[in-house]
C-alpha cells in the first residue's frame, strides 16, 4: 500500500500543479484556455455579464509497484540464494473538473478567476 501511494504521489508531483496552470489564464481571453484544451465540456451564466467554463478530463494510466523476492536452493552442492523481482502494474484513473470564470467585455470574455480543483487533480 505505501508503495502505491509512492507511486500516486510521484505522479501528482510530475503533472504540475493545475492551478498555476489555471491562473496563468486570469486577465486573458476565454480564447486562450479553448485553444489549449479545446472547447469546454459546459458553460453556465452565473450572472448577466459572467460565466463559468468547464472542462473535465480523464487522466489514466499505470503505476509500476515493484516486488522483491529472495529465495534459497538447495543441491548437492549446497545451498544459494536467488534474488529476483516481479512488477506488477496498477491500473489507475481519475475524473478532474476544471473551472475558469470570466466576465463579459465586448464581444469576448476575460478570465477572472477559477476554482482550484480537488486535490488528486492538482
Amino acid at each position: 500500500m505505501k508503495r502505491l501511494f509512492a507511486g500516486a504521489l510521484a505522479v501528482l508531483l510530475m503533472t504540475g500543479c493545475a492551478s498555476s496552470i489555471m491562473e496563468s489564464y486570469v486577465g486573458k481571453s476565454i480564447q486562450e484556455p479553448i485553444l489549449d484544451y479545446g472547447p469546454p465540456s459546459h458553460v453556465m451564466d452565473i450572472s448577466a455579464n459572467r460565466r463559468a467554463f468547464q472542462w473535465s478530463m480523464t487522466n489514466s494510466g499505470v503505476i509500476p509497484i515493484t516486488t522483491p523476492t529472495t529465495t534459497t536452493v538447495y543441491g548437492n552442492g549446497g545451498y544459494a540464494t536467488a534474488y529476483s523481482q516481479s512488477t506488477t502494474y496498477v491500473p489507475h484513473s481519475n475524473q478532474c473538473v476544471y473551472t475558469l470564470t470570466a466576465i463579459k467585455q465586448g464581444d469576448d470574455y476575460i478570465v477572472d478567476g477559477f476554482r482550484k480543483p480537488t486535490l488528486m487533480c492538482e
